[in-house]
């Protein structure tokens, strides 16, 4: 009996020197260590000049373990979210309608959280120059109109616009939308390239202290305040990296309200810093127009209502048979900071 315990004891012994031995080279989690990211380094498209919600997160500290990784920077919204949909990024955002058009498409892709929208201080203006003819809708009949691409935020609201005043669509469809990048749009009005050009921020505040433009609209004018796209994660990303899906979204919601509730005057503070840290050899002095995220919901939570309005003008334009998407199944608030019932302080 006694041999036999002492074999028992070496045995025990033993097990434990494998197990420290173990633990030491990593091999084995202590079981109250916290389950491991599944991926910890995030891919993003950033935009030049600008700070995404998502460099705004890390930089608040509100990403860490996870880490981004720039992999260059995108020209559109629907540009973006097709890079997700490669999978060639992580995450990526654009305009709702857009992102109806994939997910009616087949995409396998879900809006996570709401990161831009207009607002009475940031929204897109539609301007002619002040000696312009251009007073009403129909008036645009036979013009060309610059937009920063072509089936996004601006032609869904300058389309939206020729519907409610009247337009039928063989009309719309002589109205000629020109993609130009945002930076040109107010030198190709200027030099009668297009007869109205939609601008926003920094170009628009810029071009009108220049003068010598007037409004005909703005997109607040349609919708009033609202929360016009979001960012998107591929269901398998979702699926396999559900903790850093949680963490990532959870961050890109809090930099968000970060941004809603902090005074302005830090807020660009900030994405100054941030511009100059990251040494990219842009231009970032646009900054200091910065007003407001435009983000209607707190930390972007996502809504039935602000997807629907967009469901229903594609149905309404023909792009999709009725009850062909719908909103709930477009998006996800799982992961946001700020989803009910989350936190007492999400409320």
């Amino acid at each position: 009996m006694n041999t036999i315990l002492r074999i028992l004891r070496v045995r025990r012994h033993a097990a434990r020197l494998l197990l420290a031995g173990a633990l030491a080279l990593g091999l084995v989690a202590p079981a109250f260590a916290e389950p491991p990211l599944e991926k910890t380094e995030i891919r993003y498209q950033g935009w030049a000049g600008q700070v995404t919600f998502t460099e705004l997160a890390e930089d608040l500290g509100y990403l860490a373990p996870l880490k981004l990784k720039w992999v260059g920077n995108t020209t559109s919204g629907p540009q973006d979210i097709q890079t997700v949909v490669t999978g060639d990024i992580d995450v990526g955002g654009a305009f709702y309608g857009a992102i109806l058009k994939l997910i009616a498409a087949k995409a396998p892709i879900k809006a996570v959280v709401g990161y831009y929208g207009s607002d009475a201080n940031t929204y897109y203006g539609y301007y002619v120059k002040d000696d312009s003819a251009i007073k009403t809708a129909r008036d645009l009949i036979g013009k060309k109109v610059a937009v920063n691409t072509l089936g996004a935020h601006l032609e869904f609201v300058l389309r939206e616009f020729l519907a409610r005043n009247g337009l039928n669509a063989g009309e719309a469809k002589q109205v000629t939308l020109v993609a130009i990048p945002p930076v040109s749009g107010e030198q190709a009005l200027r030099q009668g390239a297009v007869e109205v050009s939609a601008l926003s921020g920094v170009l628009r505040d810029k071009a009108l202290e220049r003068g010598g433009i007037r409004s005909l609209f703005n997109d607040t004018d349609l919708f009033g305040q609202f929360t016009g796209g979001a960012y998107v994660l591929r269901d398998k990303f979702i699926k396999d990296n559900p903790e850093a899906s949680r963490k990532l979204v959870e961050g890109i919601s809090r930099a968000i309200q970060w941004a809603q509730s902090s005074p302005p005057d830090e807020v660009r503070a900030r994405f100054d810093r941030i511009i100059a840290e990251r040494k990219r050899n842009e231009d970032g002095s646009t900054i200091k127009y910065w007003k407001s995220t435009g983000v209607a919901s707190k930390g972007g939570v996502i809504s039935d209502a602000e997807i629907q309005v967009w469901i229903n003008w594609l149905e309404k334009d023909g792009l999709f048979k009725p009850g062909q998407v719908k909103a709930s199944d477009t998006y996800t608030n799982a992961f946001n900071y700020f989803r009910p019932g989350n936190t007492a302080e999400a409320k």
